[in-house]
């Protein structure tokens, strides 16, 4: 682990952010994100590793339209989180959640939300260590505009998760 680190993203890093294909889809997506960033509504999370390039990513919205998941002042909203798998369960996702949340205390907030796919018991084990905790369902309609231009609709029914941060 000592040769991961966490940071935030920069505008150069937007291509790393697709690994390697996988993810182009979502390449208008990431820019978005990243112009919330400039207006500081955002923050996009990497973790790096020394000699192997970006291996994980956290997006956070401190502020959004819907104001139960980040309302600006009090409640930010994770979201968009990943590890490359050959990298999970060595403490990376870990290790990013910590330096996101010491961030969000920092920054005055006091609880972060998240969703968790209602298909992914992995993923809500691994918040619930982390103390987060179920509140309710999310029936997890979202869109997007794909590299090529075109909408995608997406339905991810999810868990709704809420930790304290004080």
């Amino acid at each position: 682990m000592n040769q991961v680190y966490i940071r935030q993203a920069t505008k150069a890093d937007l291509p790393d952010l697709e690994w390697d294909g996988e993810y182009t889809h979502f390449r208008r997506l990431y820019a978005d994100t990243y112009t919330l960033v400039q207006q500081e509504k955002a923050i996009m999370w990497i973790a790096q590793f020394n000699g192997k390039g970006l291996i994980g990513q956290c997006f956070v919205s401190l502020a959004g339209i819907r104001h139960e998941l980040a309302d600006g002042s009090t409640r930010a909203y994770i979201y968009g989180f990943r590890v490359q798998p050959q990298y999970r369960n060595q403490g990376v996702g870990t290790l990013m959640m910590h330096t996101i949340e010491t961030d969000l205390k920092k920054r005055g907030f006091q609880q972060a939300t998240l969703n968790v796919g209602q298909n992914n018991p992995d993923a809500r084990r691994f918040y619930e260590r982390l103390l987060y905790t179920v509140i309710g369902s999310d029936p997890g309609w979202w869109s997007y505009i794909d590299d090529k231009g075109k909408r995608r609709d997406v339905h991810e029914p999810a868990w709704r998760m809420i930790k304290s941060l004080e």
